[in-house]
């Protein structure tokens, strides 16, 4: 009898083990958050047809094979799926103990680009070339490294329960630590990419509970280093032509306003349904630069009509939508934070990308999430989205 116990036992203890897995599993798929998922997933083979589309005919770019960057673009997909996943697995609370490691692997790749490594793209020396047509933009990466660490410092004593509030140490070492590699990319000069930290700062700072008097102030440091860095001419010219044509529409249309208002015929032209897929004229005459990059918004534009943009426009807000929802109902100040870092660098760099396609906002030379060509953005909004997830998923039932 006592064998037969025993036999039951060892047949039937892996069986358990198994169905533990496996509800462990099915928990943690019904926890994500579909929604937010789905529409990345959607944004991102969206664009997948609309870098086909721009770049299919482009010889000189896609060296010969009409499905170049098409098939990269997908691969950059699945790679920056990949990250999600195991950015859930590993999960934010793991990472929050990684930070110090990354924000010096962070620091290590943005100085590198300032060595002979760096490489000068579209006028941004943001970039170091690994070889085989890739390369690295450590700018996007660095955003990620801002919200955690970040985060990590503004909520410690908070989610500790010592503190109701982050205090001004903690305050003035998160800017700190924010703004040396803020800095740093200053340098590159790669002025897009620190307007979308300098609002990360801005937002990871409103959802800390930290004192308005930092809110205020950071602001206010915000202006006078705009006014301070035109005074002393820290710009490139291609920089200071790019906001002169955004100040005025009509100077130099076929130099510096040329991009602009290409790209706004190109989005007039599309009406409401569009010219169709692979027929927008502005796109196959290729009269608009780097539309498969910083002005993959135009091919929306023109060959899906209104349409077609609104939807890009609606799944960007399903996914802001859902990540305030995260943001909210998680019960760490830490996982607030993060998500809010999140939504302010999704919020502001779409709207800068689109913005400035309309003749909105100065060109600034950010992609689009999701949507654009390059592996780093994809790469990081992915990241981004698995950050999100991991809150959701590790928050407590009750939540």
């Amino acid at each position: 009898m006592t064998t037969r116990t025993s036999f039951s036992v060892s047949r039937y203890a892996p069986e358990r083990g198994a169905l533990a897995r496996i509800t462990a599993r099915d928990s943690v798929l019904r926890r994500l958050d579909w929604p937010i998922l789905l529409s990345s997933l959607a944004l991102s083979l969206i664009g997948a047809l609309l870098v086909w589309s721009a770049t299919r005919g482009r010889t000189e770019l896609n060296q010969g094979d009409p499905y170049y960057f098409l098939f990269r673009h997908v691969l950059n997909t699945g790679i920056g799926l990949a990250l999600m996943i195991g950015t859930v697995w590993l999960g934010h609370r793991t990472l929050r103990g990684a930070v110090p490691i990354l924000y010096g692997i962070s620091i290590l790749l943005i100085l590198a680009v300032l060595t002979p490594l760096g490489a000068t793209i579209n006028g941004a020396h943001a970039w170091i070339v690994i070889g085989g047509g890739f390369s690295l933009q450590p700018s996007e990466f660095v955003k990620i490294t801002i919200i955690l660490v970040m985060a990590m410092l503004l909520a410690a004593k908070v989610d500790a329960g010592d503190q109701l509030h982050p205090d001004h140490g903690t305050v003035a070492k998160a800017l700190a630590l924010a703004a040396l590699p803020m800095g740093i990319v200053m340098l590159m000069p790669d002025l897009g990419s620190v307007m979308v930290m300098a609002v990360i700062v801005l937002g990871v700072l409103l959802a800390s509970g930290a004192s308005n008097r930092w809110v205020l102030g950071l602001i206010g440091a915000g202006v006078l280093g705009a006014v301070l860095v035109t005074t002393l001419g820290m710009l490139d010219e291609y920089q200071i032509n790019r906001f002169a044509a955004f100040a005025n529409p009509e100077l130099d249309p076929a130099g510096v306003g040329y991009n602009t208002n290409q790209a706004r015929i190109a989005i007039g032209s599309g009406g409401l349904y569009g010219a169709g897929l692979f027929k927008g004229h502005q796109t196959t005459g290729q009269f608009v630069p780097e539309q498969q990059t910083d002005f993959i918004f135009t091919v929306a534009g023109e060959e899906l009509g209104f349409i077609g943009a609104g939807l890009i426009l609606a799944l960007l807000g399903v996914i802001l939508w859902r990540a305030c929802r995260i943001a909210r109902e998680t019960t760490e100040l830490y996982g607030t934070v993060v998500a809010a870092g999140i939504i302010a660098w999704f919020a502001f760099q779409s709207f800068e990308n689109i913005g400035m396609t309309l003749g909105i906002m100065p060109v600034a030379g950010l992609p689009l999430p999701f949507v654009s060509y390059g592996g780093s953005s994809m790469f990081a909004v992915w990241v981004a989205i698995g950050l999100l997830q991991s809150i959701r998923v590790q928050r407590p039932m009750s939540a």
